[in-house]
């Protein structure tokens, strides 16, 4: 996952190298943390006027623990204000609003009632939101780099199956409704 999100980052890099460096008004950014929860989170933002943009997110991962095993998607739009007197957007401190939509498979091997194995499947898709606060910097009116966290909340929506076809209620969806803290750093291009 880190060598697809550096060569992203690089390839888009050297496409838009070549545009005049005028005004910016979009943003290609990789999220630097996200490789950490092996996942690759990518973002496009877009200028709307001198003090807002829109910004709209991608997520995909894949990750175990144990003999659980986890892959999926997420969507996060997102309305950036931005507050500074002295830049315009996108660039500055900002607070920004977002909602998150997530689709999740999730299988787990387990031991049924007789003491035989399965595996145990679950799609778990989540619908949240929160806002953040963060501060984008833009160098040599080329190169972003944007720093952000604050509050979300998601409510989930599970169903859950036995390779048998029974219910399997031994997965523990937990983390992944309330409130958590979304945080991020992401460095990009602007043109």
């Amino acid at each position: 996952m880190k060598n697809f999100a550096a060569s992203a980052f690089v390839a888009a890099s050297l496409l838009l190298g070549s545009t005049a460096a005028s005004a910016q008004t979009n943003a290609l950014k990789v999220n630097l943390l996200s490789p950490l929860f092996k996942t690759g989170s990518f973002f496009y933002e877009h200028k709307l006027n001198d003090a807002s943009s829109l910004q709209l997110g991608g997520l995909f991962t894949y990750w175990g623990l144990g003999d659980t095993k986890i892959s999926g998607f997420a969507i996060t739009p997102e309305y950036r204000r931005y507050l500074s007197n002295e830049t315009q957007a996108i660039e500055g401190f900002y607070v920004a609003p977002f909602l998150r939509y997530q689709n999740l498979g999730l299988s787990m091997q387990t031991t049924t009632f007789d003491g035989t194995q399965a595996t145990a499947k679950a799609t778990l898709n989540t619908i949240g939101g929160g806002v953040v606060v963060g501060h984008q910097w833009i160098y040599r009116q080329r190169v972003t780099l944007d720093t952000f966290f604050g509050p979300s909340y998601n409510s989930n929506f599970t169903e859950l199956k036995t390779s048998g076809g029974e219910s399997a209620d031994s997965f523990d969806v937990g983390s992944f409704k309330g409130f958590s803290l979304r945080t991020g750093i992401t460095l990009g291009v602007a043109f």
